[in-house]
């Protein structure tokens, strides 16, 4: 497996990762977007010429907020989100950032699991920060 900057090439096997675990899924054609921002990082996980998932962050002086994490079903438990975010933090560390923020869905046990294990702790509720279906969001951070 290896972790790559995102190019707009990968845009549609992403979106489909996208599709696959999230109700309001990016499109393509928002990753494209996205990926063409200087302040933006999104990084997939590729093996075989296939995308197996993917981060993605944006920059605001120093501090980064992660968007999007997504491991494609058949690939869970591979630990693609854990090296993904492995490699965010080393990118951040060199772009200058100090901070790192996400929410994440309280139900989502096996997300928060990796974040914590990546030393993200748990700030703050969102309410009803979710919708399809509404649930709140925990806000995790970690410095880096």
């Amino acid at each position: 497996m290896i972790i790559r900057q995102m190019r707009e090439s990968d845009s549609q096997g992403v979106a489909l990762i996208e599709k696959e675990n999230f109700s309001q899924p990016w499109s393509a054609n928002a990753f494209c977007e996205s990926i063409k921002n200087n302040s933006t990082v999104f990084l997939v996980a590729e093996e075989v010429g296939e995308i197996l998932g993917y981060i993605g962050m944006y920059i605001s002086l120093d501090e980064g907020e992660i968007t999007n994490v997504s491991v494609s079903l058949k690939h869970r438990r591979k630990h693609v989100a854990t090296k993904l975010i492995e490699e965010l933090k080393r990118i951040a560390l060199e772009r200058k950032v100090s901070r790192i923020i996400l929410e994440v869905r309280v139900t989502n046990a096996s997300a928060i699991k990796t974040y914590e294990k990546q030393g993200f702790k748990i700030l703050g509720t969102r309410k009803n920060f979710y919708e399809k279906p509404v649930e709140d969001a925990y806000i995790m951070d970690v410095q880096i």
